[in-house]
């Protein structure tokens, strides 16, 4: 059979985040129901984004009941009642989890009361984003049951080659572990450039600069901060800060950078492509990053990026051809390079133009989403042509 003609039934479980693995899964399983395919979402929340009405696409709350004798909720076991739920109504052929604990943990969990009830259980496809082994790993009251969750998958994915080898190390697992990349597909434009800097009080004649991200310590906000700070002899260049955070904490050192004049945040904005749009470039400054998503929108509206040659950044953006790569903390680098490109508009143009097809080339929606569903089918024993 081929795999256009196979139509699965797909579980899908993932934090319902507005950024990250969160989106990231909501991405999949839109484009999957769009190709015919059964797909249920299960989490506390629906997923951001997640329509639906629309074709081939369900929401299963997961009820966390807080109960006296409880110190703290427990989330692992009413996922796992939710898994038994959708299972036993729908049986499904694969529960894609993202994250190892607590879901491939929770489904695990489920599969093992179905199979030892006689059902037939669904395969557990698990993907890794990063946190499962770069932070959550590192905890010695996880690392047993993180390692547990990922080696009794029926499929491992990692979003890049680098997440694969910190995965490899750092569980000393020979379990198989299958790279299949994060995709983005822009969405349509609302905003013009103009409009969206006459709302940032920006010139049309600045060159801006972006950054999105969560604001965790890793993407080293204050390394941006201060490439701000470096750049504040040259009054036309501005950056804007796209927060899925708090920006508090950053506020005594733009107070002391003398920099708020040349910075703008914005705090969970939707229409992130609106706003990459009216930028210049992007700049990225993470310790690490298992591929960095944030790059890969800024890159597929067209904008070059700046960002440091860090875990799987070197996997999605290429060094001279869609921006350049710097070793990380070295914030003279990152402001030698724009001050270059902002004195050479065509090169900062071409870069952008080579982002942006390298992004849709080689990070499609329907380059990716072929490889989960070949994936899930390898998972599942299903032969395709």
């Amino acid at each position: 059979m081929k795999i256009e003609n196979l139509k699965l039934k797909i579980g899908i479980i993932c934090y319902p985040s507005v950024g990250g693995s969160g989106i990231v899964a909501t991405n999949l399983g839109k484009a999957l129901a769009a190709l015919g395919h059964e797909v249920h979402f299960i989490s506390y929340d629906r997923p951001f984004g997640l329509d639906v009405k629309k074709p081939n696409l369900f929401f299963h709350q997961v009820s966390i009941n807080e109960y006296p004798l409880f110190k703290y909720p427990d989330y692992t076991l009413p996922l796992t009642e939710t898994i038994l739920m959708v299972h036993q109504r729908y049986t499904l052929d694969v529960v894609h989890v993202h994250y190892a604990v607590p879901h491939a943990t929770a489904a695990l969990f489920a599969k093992r009361i179905l199979a030892t009830g006689g059902a037939v259980p669904p395969k557990i496809v698990t993907t890794l984003h990063g946190t499962d082994i770069t932070l959550l790993a590192q905890d010695p009251n996880l690392f047993t049951v993180i390692k547990y969750s990922i080696e009794r998958s029926d499929g491992v994915t990692a979003v890049s080659h680098s997440l694969k080898s910190d995965t490899i190390s750092t569980l000393q697992t020979d379990k198989p572990i299958e790279v299949i990349h994060n995709f983005y597909t822009p969405e349509k434009i609302t905003q013009s450039p103009s409009a969206i800097r006459k709302k940032l009080k920006i010139s049309d004649d600045d060159f801006l600069a972006i950054h999105l991200s969560n604001l965790r310590p890793v993407k080293r906000i204050p390394d941006l901060l201060q490439i701000a700070k470096l750049m504040k002899g040259r009054k036309n260049f501005k950056l804007l800060i796209l927060a899925g955070g708090d920006f508090a904490q950053f506020r005594p050192l733009v107070k002391k950078y003398g920099i708020a004049k040349s910075l703008a945040v914005l705090e969970n904005i939707a229409d992130i492509g609106s706003y990459i749009n009216a930028s210049d470039i992007g700049l990225y400054t993470s310790e690490t990053e298992s591929f960095g998503m944030g790059i890969l929108e800024t890159m597929a509206y067209g904008k070059p990026v700046l960002a440091t040659r860090a875990g799987g950044i070197p996997e999605v953006l290429r060094d001279g051809a869609d921006g350049y790569l710097f070793p990380v903390g070295s914030t003279t680098g990152f402001a030698k390079k724009l001050a270059e490109l902002m004195a050479n508009p065509d090169l900062t143009a071409a870069l952008g133009r080579s982002a942006a097809s390298h992004a849709r080339e080689k990070f499609s929606s329907g380059a990716i989403v072929r490889q989960y569903l070949e994936f899930y089918c390898h998972s599942c024993d299903k032969r395709t042509n």
